[in-house]
């Protein structure tokens, strides 16, 4: 018989395989990506001039970083079976970092540019901030 306890199991079940698969999907990519970041090291030696070989390591690199913090957020879940806001942030302001680096260091983000990226990470950290001060659940 179909009920709500035997179908709150069920869903808790199933969600834990949903997201066991999605967490070897990002182990397998992390380690496919880190191997192809080792194997590109040489042509960083072997481009023109230091900066387009530099380019996309740090590229890959900073990727890595961000994959990292996901495969965290996913870990952190089995352990308190939710998604804590600060994780979430804490992979928002790695993937802004990211993109004002990778902005940076190609030459796309100029001036004001730069004071907006800033402003939007301090805002994130401002959140990161609040949601340790504040905790979901304790009181």
């Amino acid at each position: 018989m179909i009920n709500q306890k035997n179908l709150l199991a069920f869903f808790r079940i199933v969600t834990r395989l949903i997201f066991n698969l999605a967490l070897v999907a990002l182990l397998v990519g992390l380690l496919v990506s880190v191997t192809r970041t080792l194997l590109d090291l040489g042509l960083a030696f072997s481009q023109p001039t230091v900066r387009l070989g530099l380019k996309d390591l740090v590229t890959n690199i900073l990727s890595l970083v961000v994959v990292l913090e996901l495969v965290r957020a996913f870990v952190d879940y089995f352990e308190y079976e939710r998604i804590r806001a600060e994780i979430l942030v804490e992979v928002a302001v790695v993937f802004v970092l990211r993109e004002m680096m990778l902005g940076l260091f190609s030459g796309d983000i100029r001036g004001l540019d730069v004071l907006v990226w800033s402003a939007g990470i301090l805002a994130l950290i401002g959140a990161r901030a609040l949601a340790i001060a504040f905790p979901y659940g304790k009181r």
